[in-house]
């Protein structure tokens, strides 16, 4: 309920077109880093069970990346420029937040 009345504040200040292509831009940056991470474990953990088994590794998830990055460049200047803060606030947030909350950094406040 907490998200959802969230989402109803910004969709009520914001425009719903540069809600849509900031959806759209964080979207395909997740495929992109999930594309990577496919052919990164491939050759990095080839033991790993898996439930699913992308076909023709590297080749699938390096059209993949290209697709996704080709639709990013033709998103707006605004867009990437929304969308870079965010992720700079969002990188602050987690490494403040895992800092404190991380079982690493609660052995290194204990010494």
């Amino acid at each position: 309920m907490i998200i959802g009345a969230l989402v109803a504040v910004v969709a009520t200040f914001f425009p719903i077109g540069a809600l849509e292509e900031m959806v759209n831009i964080g979207t395909l940056f997740a495929f992109v880093l999930v594309s990577i991470g496919v052919v990164i474990l491939r050759r990095s953990r080839p033991d790993l069970p898996r439930g699913f088994r992308t076909p023709l590794v590297p080749y699938v998830p390096i059209l993949a990346v290209l697709a996704c990055l080709w639709l990013m460049i033709n998103l707006s200047v605004e867009t990437w420029l929304r969308f870079v803060i965010w992720m700079a606030i969002g990188i602050v947030v987690y490494f403040a937040y895992g800092r404190s909350h991380s079982v690493l950094g609660r052995r290194l406040s204990q010494r």
